[in-house]
């Protein structure tokens, strides 16, 4: 036991490290900046890439996405809580980017950051303690499905994309993001299905929704500093 505690406090001492390094997982690296500020044609493939590469290296996304899923068993609900994130998400990042709707980065991300933790206090039956019932974990997912397409639409506003040919290379990047889901997903629950073989998956269910919960608490401080050390 003393072991496995040693071994979860080095994880989230490295979740912590991770959190506290501005251009690791959300950064967009000088090769991809260049070309989104300077591409002016339809690049499909371009923005295919960029987009699987942004919800591949997306930490925040994905803590989300393992909260969501850490206690769904059945293919048909895992489909269904997915596709509620998806249909979110890809709203308002169509409707941000096309329309402008600009949001404050740090804002955005520490909503995104918040949902992390709403997610691991819910898989933890913290509503049930706290209201006396579970407020609808479908509705929770698909609201924070839009706060997360915000997240994704404020990274491509902040390059100012040209009008022409945008509507084609967003649809290009949202696929690409939802590639990058899917491959990212697959990895996830390839490994959750070897960790529920064992008694160790239900045994340790609430330290590992607790360091999720502690990962998004780290990430919304990290926002919330960002924001306000930038106004």
């Amino acid at each position: 036991m003393h072991s496995f505690f040693n071994k979860y406090s080095y994880l989230l001492g490295s979740i912590l490290l991770l959190f506290n390094i501005d251009c690791m997982a959300h950064g967009v690296d000088s090769n991809t900046a260049h070309f989104l500020s300077t591409n002016q044609d339809v690049a499909i493939v371009p923005f295919l890439y960029i987009g699987a590469k942004h919800m591949v290296t997306g930490y925040d996304h994905l803590l989300f996405l393992l909260a969501v899923i850490f206690f769904l068993f059945r293919g048909r609900d895992i489909l269904i809580y997915v596709s509620l994130f998806t249909l979110g998400h890809s709203i308002t990042l169509l409707f941000a980017v096309l329309y402008q709707i600009n949001m404050n980065i740090y804002l955005i991300d520490a909503v995104i950051a918040f949902s992390i933790i709403y997610k691991g206090f819910d898989n933890l039956g913290g509503f049930k303690l706290l209201l006396g019932r579970q407020p609808n974990t479908k509705i929770a997912v698909l609201i924070f499905g839009l706060f997360h397409g915000f997240g994704l639409a404020t990274k491509l506003q902040d390059f100012s994309l040209p009008e022409e040919n945008l509507l084609t290379n967003l649809i290009a990047f949202n696929v690409g993001v939802e590639i990058g889901q899917c491959i990212t997903l697959l990895f996830i629950l390839t490994l959750l299905g070897f960790w529920r073989r064992h008694n160790s998956y239900y045994s340790f269910s609430n330290i590992s929704n607790t360091l999720l919960m502690s990962g998004g608490l780290v990430l919304l401080g990290y926002q919330l500093t960002g924001y306000f050390t930038s106004i």
